[in-house]
């Protein structure tokens, strides 16, 4: 009965039995070299398409498409990888997790915390790291501003809510400090503005610095860094631009305000171009591959202002680029320059020189111009960089002496001498558009001609601090209020004399 039993059994789940099979395109690791990896399979593979290392957690990104073979790059340890291992394909493009909670954090190129909070970041959405850029007609022209809280760039090289600004200059000329002092200037925006500074293949020290000044700042409640510093594969440098602007489109979409910082664009060059040579695509000119143009237009063109029927969100771009000594006729430099809205230029002359921040007037532009101002800085600093060109002009000539100047010339230089030193200011202090208006109507109306050049900074400190009592808008009202009571030490006849 036993034997019969059994024998129903077994043909009862004969009979159920439905065989199944599983079709997956899977590829086998041929070499890995500094995050990169070369498999030999995945015949379906497509650009941009997330695979898994299933075995050992590890997902990568496809970069290259051979024949036989598919170049990936690797998200995470990829000293985990070794030949012979397997990845299987999603189906997906490799896109980050976001939410609002990502606010405040440091996280990796892929999304990882790396602040020691210990708290996984909750994701509220997927954002692919590579996505077509808003069309014109989803497009608006960009005329609200952005305030750096920097006089020099609030009074002549504007910059706009949706804008991609470059800032550019040689190594340790304050660059960084630039963007830094703008997220610090974005605490009291209205709109609030959501700031993302990623940092490429910088130093670890450097970005717990720069993590610490915004922190001290209070920035830290509205900004995101994502962190891809040297130590890190080339991989990860390579999309971490990519990411922080996925991070953005995130705000862009619920119709947000937001700032990137790409600190900086030639060391995601550089890497660009070592992924390159490893995957070996044909070199051009620098080393560089045929496609570097393609590279960091497709990003900064995802940077803009939306229609108001799509929300009426902005994503504004500050990217940085290093130059060597002074040349921005480099391969790169030109090419960014070309993307970009406009430049502000930082020369080391001018830095070394005291004159911080040490920006060229006369280089530096704002495509946007005078969209991006308010109709009060619009009409106070309408002349400000043609004042300030007459004068180094006319300073120059009076080197060779002064004896026979006019006293329209002269007036011009003495209003040109205060012109520059207002234009000075320390770093971490950015001023509120109400204070930048009236010191630039102090100068353009001779409040400050009865004042020496080297008192002109005593009277910035002390106005400076009057204005954050003060609540008046109109400047002359403003500035004849507190020079009825202002000391004035050292006069300009005395100075003269």
């Amino acid at each position: 009965m036993a034997l019969d039993t059994l024998g129903h059994d077994l043909s009862s789940v004969i009979a159920s039995f439905a065989p199944s099979t599983e079709i997956r395109n899977i590829g086998r690791v041929l070499s890995v070299k500094d995050g990169v990896a070369i498999l030999d399979g995945l015949s379906q593979a497509k650009m941009g398409e997330k695979i898994e290392c299933v075995e050992k957690g590890i997902e990568a990104m496809v970069l290259n498409l051979g024949v036989t073979e598919v170049g990936v790059v690797i998200l995470g340890d990829y000293t985990l990888i070794s030949e012979g291992d397997t990845f299987v394909s999603t189906g997906e493009i490799m896109s980050i997790g976001v939410s609002d909670s990502i606010v405040g954090r440091i996280v990796d190129a892929a999304g990882v915390p790396q602040d020691g909070k210990g708290t996984e970041i909750p994701v509220d959405q997927k954002m692919p790291l590579e996505k077509i850029a808003a069309r014109v007609i989803e497009r608006q022209p960009v005329k609200t501003p952005l305030q750096t809280g920097i006089l020099a760039i609030d009074s002549m090289v504007p910059i706009g809510r949706g804008q991609r600004e470059l800032i550019i200059g040689d190594r340790a000329t304050g660059k960084t400090a630039i963007a830094i002092d703008t997220i610090i200037n974005q605490k009291t925006a209205s709109p609030s503005v959501v700031c993302i500074y990623c940092a490429i293949g910088q130093k670890q020290s450097r970005v717990a610095q720069i993590y610490g000044k915004l922190m001290e700042s209070g920035a830290m409640d509205y900004t995101v860094i994502v962190n891809a510093p040297a130590a890190d594969s080339v991989a990860m440098q390579y999309i971490a631009p990519y990411a922080a602007t996925a991070i953005a489109e995130y705000f862009l979409a619920k119709g947000k305000d937001s700032l990137i910082i790409y600190d900086d664009l030639t060391k995601h060059a550089w890497a660009y171009r070592q992924l390159s040579l490893i995957l070996r695509r044909p070199p051009g000119r620098e080393a560089y591959p045929g496609d570097i143009f393609y590279l960091h237009s497709r990003l900064l063109e995802r940077s803009c202002r939306l229609s108001e029927k799509l929300g009426g969100g902005s994503i504004t771009s500050l990217p940085i680029v290093e130059t060597q000594f002074g040349d921005v006729s480099a391969y790169i430099p030109t090419n960014i320059i070309s993307i970009t809205d406009g430049q502000i230029y930082l020369v080391s002359e001018q830095f070394n020189a005291g004159f911080r921040p040490a920006i060229d007037a006369g280089i530096s532009v704002s495509r946007v111009g005078g969209a991006a101002q308010t109709k009060a800085m619009k009409k106070v600093a309408g002349t400000l960089r043609l004042d300030l060109a007459q004068f180094k002009n006319l300073e120059a000539f009076a080197q060779f002496g002064s004896a026979d100047l006019d006293e329209a010339t002269k007036m011009r230089i003495n209003r040109g001498q205060r012109i520059r030193e207002l234009l000075k200011q320390p770093q971490y202090e950015p001023l509120p558009v109400t204070t930048e208006i009236a010191l630039i109507y102090a100068v353009n109306n001779g409040y400050l001609d009865k004042i020496s050049v080297k008192d002109v900074e005593r009277f910035k400190v002390e106005f400076i601090s009057y204005m954050q009592t003060e609540k008046g808008e109109d400047p002359k009202t403003v500035l004849d209020a507190f020079f009825a009571t202002y000391d004035m030490k050292d006069t300009a006849q005395d100075e003269q004399t």
